[in-house]
């Protein structure tokens, strides 16, 4: 027996459809963690990625990172050295050299690190910022490398070296070679502490594992944004080896500031701010050299 056509949802409905139909961008809303408050992308854009209302402090781009840090958004990229691609030939449900592709193309970085030079409220400064879109920011040869190199260009400089720090630890396809990273990162760091120069880490959402244990705790002050995980293994592991609840808010930025582990818990909007300040006053600079965002140039790298 053929069933009869129903004609509004075989007539009608199509051509109403094909007649109203808008293309509606898939990133058009953010949605705030927090509060499940609904706002729009280009808001949330502008606002340097904080949610309007609850401040929920999203996750940023080191491009973008750095475009906020620097006087006028300019500053000019620090070359990074070349390292082995894939040195141990590691495979799991994909190759390790199939899943740095993906990252660099999704990215645009080659690896987990951008590192620029220029002015932040008009002092010469070097600023790294890990890409947390970069197979979760993860260390490894790469990175280390990168972190390396922009502690000396801090040195040849002579300028403060910042870092943003925003990783999920240690990158297991590079094995041995990655765990190797922390203590050359650390002599980088001791480098600039025997050279008087400042070394300021700031700790963004998610600081974790083997960054931790290494250079994001080495700062000569240490800065966080709200709500930032800061830790070496997560709390979930934790309750289960211990199998006790912890704290609300245990290894949260708060948390860590009121425990002794973190200076200060700074807002994103404040973070420029706050750096030249802190900068200034290690440097011992006068008042007057804390110039105006567009007051000097960038100097020149050679």
């Amino acid at each position: 027996m053929v069933e009869p056509m129903n004609w509004i949802s075989e007539v009608v409905r199509p051509r109403i459809k094909t007649l109203f139909k808008r293309e509606t961008p898939e990133n058009l809303w953010v949605k705030c963690p927090d509060t499940g408050q609904m706002v729009f992308h280009k808001e949330v854009e502008a606002n340097h990625w904080v949610i309007p209302g609850s401040e929920h402090h999203l996750k940023m781009s080191a491009a973008a990172r750095l475009k906020m840090m620097f006087d006028g958004g300019t500053w000019i990229d620090v070359a990074l050295p070349e390292v082995a691609t894939d040195p141990l030939k590691f495979r799991d449900e994909k190759r390790y050299i199939d899943r740095l592709k993906d990252a660099r193309g999704k990215t645009g970085l080659q690896d987990a690190f951008k590192i620029g030079f220029g002015r932040l409220g008009g002092i010469p400064m070097t600023v790294a910022v890990q890409e947390f879109g970069f197979m979760a920011g993860s260390l490894g040869m790469a990175a280390g490398e990168a972190f390396v190199r922009g502690a000396e260009k801090a040195l040849e400089k002579r300028t403060p070296y910042i870092l943003f720090s925003a990783s999920g630890g240690a990158r297991m396809q590079e094995g041995i070679l990655s765990l190797m990273q922390m203590p050359r990162t650390t002599v980088a760091v001791r480098r600039l502490r025997d050279a008087r120069l400042p070394y300021i880490v700031v700790l963004t959402n998610p600081t974790t594992g083997g960054v931790t244990a290494s250079y994001a705790m080495l700062g000569d002050v240490h800065l966080a944004e709200p709500g930032a995980l800061i830790c070496f293994a997560g709390p979930r592991v934790i309750e289960q080896t211990i199998r006790e609840k912890l704290p609300d808010g245990f290894q949260r930025a708060e948390y860590l500031r009121d425990h002794g582990m973190v200076d200060q818990v700074v807002h994103r909007h404040q973070l420029k701010e706050t750096i030249a300040r802190l900068c200034g006053l290690l440097l011992k600079l006068p008042a007057s050299a804390l110039a105006e965002p567009a007051a000097e140039p960038i100097p020149e790298m050679a």
